[in-house]
């Protein structure tokens, strides 16, 4: 039972501590072309902007709740707590004024669809970005 204890809390401890190197960028597919801020990513991923600059649709892609870097993303982007985030989107679908971004779990899942995805934008650790998505950092 020790063991199992002290492996959880180191696993945590590495959570935490990737969890807090982490440069958030977003991610784009290489053929869109628009220009974003963080002023209009924190009003995609909460629904006040539905279009990019070049008037497509916009498609914002979260990791799910719970993953740490949502919880940095909904802190250093949106600046509100995930817990607000969740309300704030519950509130707004039980209202029938708005749907939340899509979930998806890890990040080959996100670049998966950003690749096939010409309007998707998501988030990543500037790491784990590469070079088949087109990158664009936030301030």
């Amino acid at each position: 039972m020790k063991k199992i204890t002290v492996f959880t809390s180191l696993f945590i401890l590495f959570l935490t501590a990737a969890s807090a190197n982490a440069e958030l960028v977003m991610i784009v597919n290489k053929a869109n072309a628009s220009n974003i801020d963080a002023k209009s990513v924190q009003r995609i991923y909460l629904g006040k902007e539905k279009k990019f600059s070049n008037g497509n649709v916009v498609n914002p892609i979260n990791f799910s709740s719970g993953h740490p870097l949502r919880s940095d993303f909904d802190e250093q982007v949106l600046g509100r707590s995930s817990s607000q985030v969740s309300a704030y989107w519950s509130k707004l679908v039980f209202t029938g004024k708005g749907v939340p971004p899509a979930e998806l779990n890890d990040t080959a899942a996100i670049i998966a669809a950003i690749e096939s995805d010409t309007n998707a934008i998501a988030y990543l650790d500037s790491a784990d970005a590469g070079d088949t998505v087109s990158i664009i950092k936030l301030n």
